[in-house]
């Protein structure tokens, strides 16, 4: 069932980039997702940031969409789905590739004060593409990389977590696909925990189109154990 909510706030963040603030919150986990059903368009999934607070990337026709809205707009939402991080360990890092920051944005808001030391260790291809939003209020350190050495120190998130895998007790990561392989290599598939992303259509484990192996990223994610996709990714 949809819940029909009104676009309280719309502001740029990166290029390409934007913050839709909802009249209505969620209870959820971080790491969980929406359905966003726009009419005449389509419906998408979407990493809730915070309980009212969606980041999204325009990337096709239906993202394009949503940045023409103006605020007090509708929208429908269905959700949240999926599974969500689980908060582990003490010491730990956020690895963040591209659009990959609001489920990790949402854990360390959520849980950042559980943890005894939080780094965010986020790439992006240039300086203009970073969408920290103000992450940075509830980690305690933030390593930037970028491709092209814009900002910060030019390379990839992995370079840093592997050079510094000994000071977390665990990882948790959101990104390109990619990026998360060499995340779980760098971290052995042990004390990991990744968002995946797939194609969805319901989103709530009917269709099969967000088959992962023997998973479907909408009912048994979108966050694994790093152990579960040893013979996957």
């Amino acid at each position: 069932m949809y819940s029909v909510v009104e676009l309280r706030e719309t502001w740029e963040v990166a290029k390409d980039v934007r913050a839709f603030r909802l009249s209505n919150g969620f209870d959820f986990t971080p790491g969980q997702f929406v359905m966003l059903w726009l009419p005449g368009v389509g419906e998408k999934p979407f990493s809730l940031a915070w309980k009212d607070l969606l980041v999204v990337k325009r990337v096709g026709p239906f993202t394009s969409r949503l940045f023409e809205l103006e605020e007090g707009e509708r929208l429908w939402v269905r959700g949240p789905y999926g599974r969500g991080f689980e908060k582990k360990w003490k010491r730990v890092a956020l690895v963040a590739g591209g659009i990959g920051v609001p489920p990790l944005y949402a854990l360390a808001r959520a849980w950042g004060k559980d943890f005894e030391e939080v780094t965010l260790i986020y790439g992006a291809h240039s300086r203009e593409e970073l969408a920290l939003i103000d992450i940075e209020d509830y980690v305690d350190e933030v390593i930037i990389t970028t491709d092209d050495g814009s900002a910060g120190r030019k390379g990839f998130p992995t370079d840093v977590l592997a050079e510094k895998k000994g000071e977390f007790e665990g990882a948790y990561a959101c990104g390109p696909e990619p990026m998360l392989k060499a995340v779980l290599r760098v971290m052995a598939y042990r004390n990991v925990q990744i968002s995946a992303e797939r194609y969805m259509k319901c989103g709530i484990g009917v269709c099969g189109s967000c088959n992962l192996g023997k998973y479907l990223v909408c009912r048994d994610g979108p966050v694994f154990d790093g152990f579960q996709l040893r013979e996957l990714l």
